[in-house]
């Protein structure tokens, strides 16, 4: 009987070994995802933009060349309650792949324990004994290692989401410093047209004692007065909303405590921008992806595997007797190993489902990393041709503000004289604040798209590797 048990065993172990060449690569890819993503990439970007050239290692933040933006960028990085968030969604991460790791090694258990008769008359039959039991799957197919590989690669992944968490915290606190700038710039403008309509009404009112205007005239700069105050009050309270954004942003209390500059830096020339295919290294949430997509292929391999045979080792020892000190008497342990080879027959299908479960996983994640790669080129061209558009738009509006100041001025002249009207005087004047207003919302826009670029190309933020114990891809156990 047992013989034929032996032999039986023996031919589900050989018959599995066969079977196990039939079976996908420990990566569940039939090709190289990443270089097929990548060869859908240009050599160049096809958004044409001239640059110095040079390849410098100034970080971007400090190429705007205010210290107030680094501090507040350092600020930010420091107090940030997200990037909180983030590391300690590292730590899980982490924790998880350590514990997928233990499954390697031999579990061991230590057990100690007694009984004891405690009734009266009754003979002492007090006994005490100790055990220690271990036991360890071999990790004859790599299907354990595999589980654990791809823990570690979710641990790099979260790594990677953190890196881009960083570089989104560091873009939004530069894009809300310069919104708080054009905020405070149109507040501002708000309380200089509010001056402007009160003089304008003051020589409506002087003329019309003299006989030179009609109450319309006055009733008109009364309402554009009054229009200019409510802007006025609305660009406050669009200043403060800014400046709250921002405090939250540096971990700070919303107190609207913190003040614009007087005015925005001038954008330098833009150094050398690499290539489409840097992208992929670059831009940390394509590596988060690319990490989780290994993970998912691993964890296919990992679930194939589990038709194989699975053969562990357990063992024990074990001592006892009427004193507590015999827990520890060596001498009379008793031992015993024994090894084990199974081979899943029927489960109700729940192996093969498995299998298309992690296999739709880990189409699902191929087609995720794709879209990421072709979301962050979108990002990077659509911030490359705005650099140009933006640029042609914010020099068309300082003309535009320009020749509206001096048409103000015309026509303030022109009503004075009596050769002008009030609608000329306050279409003039209406001009002129949505002109210099446009020009303050195109130049923070120009400022925020070269914000964007930073962060389509990946921006430069060092890379924070996390310290865990690689798996070598070429390490087996038996």
């Amino acid at each position: 009987m047992r013989r034929s048990m032996i032999i039986l065993a023996s031919a589900t172990f050989l018959s599995s070994c066969a079977s196990f060449g039939e079976l996908s690569d420990g990566a569940g890819f039939d090709a190289n995802p990443v270089s097929d993503v990548a060869q859908l990439a240009p050599q160049q970007w096809k958004s044409e933009l001239e640059t110095t050239g040079l390849v410098r290692a100034q970080p971007w933040v400090s190429s705007f060349g205010d210290i107030q933006i680094e501090q507040l960028v350092a600020e930010a990085l420091a107090h940030n309650r997200n990037l909180a968030v983030g590391v300690a969604r590292i730590e899980q991460a982490m924790a998880l792949a350590k514990a997928g790791n233990a499954a390697r090694l031999p579990s061991v258990t230590l057990n100690a324990g007694g009984t004891g008769d405690f009734l009266p008359n009754v003979a002492d039959t007090d006994t005490y004994g100790g055990s220690v039991s271990a036991s360890w799957e071999l990790d004859v197919w790599g299907k354990v290692r595999d589980r654990a590989k791809a823990g570690y690669l979710d641990a790099d992944a979260a790594q990677a989401d953190f890196e881009a968490l960083q570089l989104s915290v560091t873009g939004q606190t530069v894009s809300a410093w310069i919104d708080l700038y054009a905020a405070s710039q149109q507040e501002a403008l708000a309380a200089d047209d509010v001056q402007t309509r009160d003089r304008s009404l003051g020589i409506v009112q002087r003329r019309y004692k003299r006989g030179l205007s009609s109450s319309l005239d006055i009733r008109l700069a009364r309402s554009a007065l009054a229009g200019s105050e409510a802007t006025r009050a609305f660009q406050k309270q669009q200043h403060a909303n800014a400046a709250r954004r921002l405090e939250i942003l540096l971990g700070r209390y919303p107190g609207n405590e913190i003040k614009a500059v007087a005015a925005l830096p001038v954008l330098p020339q833009l150094d050398a921008l690499g290539t489409p295919v840097d992208l992929l290294t670059r831009r940390p949430d394509v590596r988060a992806a690319e990490q989780r997509l290994s993970a998912a292929g691993l964890r296919v391999s990992e679930a194939r595997k589990a038709l194989l045979p699975t053969l562990s080792l357990t063992g024990s020892a074990s001592t006892g007797g009427g004193s507590i000190g015999d827990i520890f008497d060596f001498d009379r342990a008793v031992g015993q190993l024994i090894g084990s080879l199974s081979q899943p027959l029927f489960r109700g299908g729940a192996i093969k489902a498995d299998i298309a479960r992690n296999e739709a996983r880990l189409r699902e994640q191929l087609e995720s990393y794709a879209q990421t790669v072709l979301t962050a080129w979108r990002e990077a061209e659509d911030a490359l041709s705005g650099e140009i558009y933006l640029a042609d738009r914010e020099a068309a509006l300082q003309v535009s503000s320009v020749e509206a100041n001096e048409a103000q001025r015309l026509a303030e002249r022109e009503y004075v004289r009596g050769v002008g009207t009030i609608f000329e005087l306050l279409d003039a004047q209406r001009r002129r604040i949505s002109a210099e207003g446009q020009l303050i919302t195109a130049t923070s826009a120009r400022a925020n798209n070269r914000v964007s670029l930073f962060l389509a190309l990946g921006g430069d933020l060092k890379q924070q590797a996390v310290q865990t114990a690689k798996l070598n891809d070429e390490d087996s156990t038996s």
